[in-house]
């Protein structure tokens, strides 16, 4: 859709703004907020009562508050290109700014105007990025009239909701896609490809019935179940960070979907090497602690893995690593259901490992169920990319139509209710 522009532009002198309406004047951002700091919450910090906020939004209460009406909020450090806007009683923390809002601007609009500040032209060059309030207050932005800021931030509130919802529909569809392509392939390694083959029970409660003519077996039967280590003490720097051995963690097996783990982040020193375990490239790993634990990789370099990771040695010929690769990978919502019953960290140990039950098909029917989860995988895993592009798209979009409105590059007045006696 197309938007109408002002009859008449002037330059705004400011290389990020370009031309602005002719009757638009250019203030400092100060002229919209009155930027405030935000103080440490630990002190009246409790289980309910008003809103602690901080970059990412509430994340605990307090007993008092900072601050009760409409506000935009800054980052002061760390997370500074976020702003938020709140309303009602609130308290922010020391790491982000609030403001009141000028009697004569528009909440909204001062909110929208902030998401177009140039924060990494202002941030300063360190590890951790910060802003301060001088640098904020003169930032210099387009100034309508109020009627055209009330008339600006109607009409954003509007479009960004339905691109909003918009987003939110691809993110339902790419959940329930993930959730499609795992159960279908649950059911392939679990009850074979063809619904009409004889089946039998496994014995196993979780499992059920699996085709007659598949083998029960445990997987300590198929493969040994080997602990990766950690060299100790584990801060040492003689043993980490080194050139010699990657070091593979459970983050790293975990971090995404992907079938194959390429590298790793930190390689371990000879001494560390000596002190660890040594997997080859072409293992099978597993994750086998933490909240993420259950999810297989298949190793691609030599590498060490710490004790949070096993690995599948020695695979028997009745079993081909794919197959065994995408069966872990079913199990990984039961397997964390086993073990969370437990108190403390969970955890398998390498016997709960060895003792898991898989029901075995014979090796040509292993390669064509393979080739058919890979087929599904790849399906899947296009619809998925095309949702993610189209919530890329949409993103930008939504960036752009709200710099456009408060720059002035568009004319919205025509497309929102307007005050009586705003400018025509």
């Amino acid at each position: 859709m197309s938007f109408p522009k002002y009859p008449q532009y002037k330059d705004s002198g400011v290389e990020w703004l370009g031309s602005v309406p002719a009757h638009w004047s250019m203030a400092p951002f100060k002229r919209l907020v009155d930027i405030q700091n935000g103080a440490d919450h630990k002190d009246i910090e409790q289980e309910a009562g008003y809103p602690v906020i901080g970059s990412g939004g509430a994340f605990a209460f307090a007993s008092d508050y900072m601050y009760d009406g409409e506000s935009v909020l800054l980052g002061r450090k760390g997370t500074i290109d976020k702003p938020l806007f709140v309303t009602g009683r609130f308290w922010t923390v020391d790491t982000m700014y609030w403001t009141k809002v000028a009697p004569d601007a528009n909440a909204r609009f001062a909110y929208y105007t902030a998401l177009t500040i140039p924060f990494d032209y202002y941030s300063t060059n360190t590890a951790l990025p910060s802003m301060t309030k001088g640098i904020l207050h003169a930032h210099l932005v387009a100034y309508p009239p109020r009627p055209e800021q009330d008339a600006i931030a109607v009409f954003l509130d509007r479009e960004t909701a339905k691109i909003d919802a918009l987003v939110e529909e691809q993110k339902r569809l790419i959940e329930l896609l993930k959730e499609k392509r795992q159960a279908v392939i649950s059911q392939a390694v679990t009850k074979g490809l063809d619904p009409n083959v004889p089946m039998k029970d496994s014995g196993v409660e979780w499992l059920g019935e699996v085709p007659a003519h598949w083998a029960v077996r445990t997987i300590g039967t198929l493969a040994t179940v080997v602990r990766g280590a950690s060299p100790r003490p584990a801060g040492d720097p003689t043993l980490f960070d080194g050139d010699h051995i990657p070091w593979v963690t459970v983050g790293e097996i975990t971090k995404d979907d992907s079938v194959e783990l390429t590298a790793t982040n930190t390689c371990l020193t000879a001494l560390g090497a000596e002190r660890s375990r040594l997997f080859r490239s072409g293992t099978l790993l597993y994750s086998n602690s933490g909240a993420t634990l259950g999810v297989p990789k298949v190793l691609c370099v030599d590498a060490c893995a710490n004790d949070g990771v096993v690995g599948f040695e020695n695979l028997s010929e009745l079993v081909s690593l794919m197959f065994l690769y995408r069966y872990l990978g079913s199990l990984t919502q039961t397997v964390r259901e086993m073990v969370k019953q437990g108190a403390g960290q969970p955890n398998l140990n390498t016997d709960l490992v060895k003792n898991f039950v898989i029901a075995l098909p014979p090796l040509m029917e292993q390669k064509s169920i393979g080739e058919h989860i890979d087929g599904i995988v790849s399906h899947f895993d296009q619809l998925s990319a095309e949702a993610s592009l189209a919530m890329d798209l949409l993103t930008e979009r939504r960036s752009a139509l709200i710099s456009a409105a408060v720059t002035g590059k568009i004319d919205v007045r025509g497309l929102a209710p307007q005050p009586e006696g705003a400018a025509a």
